[in-house]
């Protein structure tokens, strides 16, 4: 027969409180971490967006779920054909996702359905289709330095600057560029910017 030794340590009364003190100290220190760092990456370095609506179809969907890039633009210029997310500037907590077409300094016009810049006509083909309303941009718009031209793919399904109510849009209402879709699932991958 074998014969178990069994040891019971006693814990000192007064150490007690320190450590229970200690272990809520350290998972509040671990708390405060994790909200400060998600704090800084949500705030300057990038975050989920959700696409509501159909203006970006046949690139974006409905639903379709975006990492957007709130970083790259502190470092380098905006592109033409980049995707950007920005800031509604008439209704708080309100942003769209349209494409850069134009430019600061460039002067846009659409003309029978086809984009021009600078007099010059844009070979591009992201427009779902040809656009049947120039709005505002039926007549030359010319960008000031810090004034960006956007368009949705789906060109007569998109309130975008040809609507006045939107109108060009400026350097710094714009949150960052939307470059990968994380869902759905099968669906995933970088979107389509040059």
């Amino acid at each position: 027969m074998v014969e178990l030794n069994k040891v019971f340590l006693e814990e000192d009364p007064e150490e007690r409180p320190r450590g229970l003190l200690r272990e809520i100290l350290s998972f509040a220190g671990y708390v405060v971490f994790v909200v400060l760092f998600t704090y800084i990456i949500v705030t300057y370095v990038g975050q989920r967006t959700e696409v509501v609506g159909n203006s970006m179809y046949p690139t974006l969907h409905n639903g379709d779920n975006l990492l957007v890039d709130k970083l790259s633009y502190r470092f380098k210029e905006i592109e033409r054909f980049d995707i950007v997310v920005f800031e509604y500037e008439h209704e708080n907590h309100v942003y769209y996702i349209k494409r850069i077409i134009g430019l600061p300094g460039e002067t846009v016009q659409i003309a029978d359905g086809n984009i021009y810049i600078d007099g010059e006509l844009l070979e591009e083909d992201y427009g779902y289709e040809i656009m049947e309303s120039a709005g505002t941009a039926a007549e030359p718009i010319t960008l000031g330095e810090d004034e960006y031209f956007v368009l949705g793919d789906n060109r007569n399904d998109s309130t975008d600057s040809r609507d006045p109510r939107v109108g060009n849009i400026k350097r710094d209402i714009i949150i960052g560029r939307a470059f990968v879709r994380i869902y759905p699932f099968d669906a995933i991958g970088f979107l389509k910017h040059q």
